[in-house]
């Protein structure tokens, strides 16, 4: 019998892919990179998600990426990988390659095009979640899958032994509530959406995949843990600081301003793959100067 599986929480980022100027994964970056994350305090990565543009990486690349995440973190935190397919049969696969490479933990997004009903949602993880037994946590993403993951549905997923949480990034308040008050035991809700972190840790939700960590790590930590603690005045206090950043990371589509920001803090050239392009040069005072205002830059 498998040991039971710690209940994630906190401050996790969702990171970037740094690439080098010929378009090849930076290891040296990476490396670097994860470094940081954990000196500041971050508890736990998320590797090849969107924000990481694993859309336009191989297979190899994605499998690499996350064998450097491993090596970096060498079982400090954990490293949630993203694994999502439209296909589950591609899903799986990717599932048992990125266990193979030592993730502790898989991210799936609801199959994104084909929109299928609740019940193919359901069918999907299910399927997943039955061939591979790494922790699966459920990504609910309607603003790039075109489809939503309703309450109920979470929750009806909520009871297989293997799906472990849910990142919720659909923005309403009202159904994320809704699977906090009636979650199993053990089942932890994460905001995917930097903006309502407050507000899902405030009703009850446990932490935060964030993109905003990735240039203010600290910072986010910082916020959950006063939640965690009942320390309210402070976490409104981090939140309200982190409000510039927080807006200035969605200027243009993820993660484009965030990239933008770690290549001004001399951590990663700001290189993106087509269809991204470099963030708009008209963005670039926003971006810094909300960097400023976290600490991340000097004025």
């Amino acid at each position: 019998m498998r040991a039971p599986i710690p209940m994630l929480s906190g401050a996790g980022t969702a990171i970037v892919t740094p690439f080098t100027n010929s378009g090849d994964v930076d290891e040296q970056a990476l490396r670097k990179f994860v470094a940081w994350q954990l000196e500041e305090g971050i508890d736990y990565i998320v590797p090849c998600g969107s924000t990481g543009e694993a859309a336009t990486m191989t297979a190899d690349e994605q499998r690499r990426v996350v064998e450097i995440t491993v090596e970096v973190v060498a079982g400090r935190v954990p490293i949630i990988a993203g694994a999502g397919s439209n296909d589950t049969a591609r899903a799986i696969a990717a599932s048992r390659m990125m266990r193979d490479a030592g993730a502790t933990h898989l991210l799936h997004a609801s199959p994104a095009y084909n929109k299928p009903p609740q019940r193919g949602i359901i069918a999907h993880f299910r399927a997943i979640a039955d061939a591979v037994d790494t922790p699966i946590v459920v990504y609910n993403v309607p603003g790039r899958t075109a489809s939503n993951i309703a309450a109920e549905t979470t929750l009806e997923l909520a009871e297989h032994p293997n799906i472990v949480a849910v990142k919720e990034a659909s923005g309403n308040l009202m159904q994320i509530t809704e699977i906090i008050r009636h979650r199993p035991h053990g089942f932890a809700v994460l905001s995917g959406d930097d903006t309502i972190t407050l507000a899902v840790m405030a009703a009850g939700g446990d932490g935060v995949t964030s993109v905003t960590s990735n240039a203010a790590p600290a910072l986010v930590a910082r916020l959950c843990a006063a939640m965690h603690r009942g320390d309210y005045d402070d976490a409104r206090a981090v939140d309200a600081r982190l409000a510039a950043w927080t807006h200035a990371a969605f200027i243009e589509s993820n993660p484009i301003p965030v990239k933008a920001a770690m290549a001004m803090l001399g951590m990663m050239q700001n290189n993106l793959r087509l269809p991204l392009v470099p963030l708009a040069p008209q963005h670039n005072a926003l971006v810094r100067a909300a960097l400023v205002t976290v600490g991340a830059i000097a004025e």
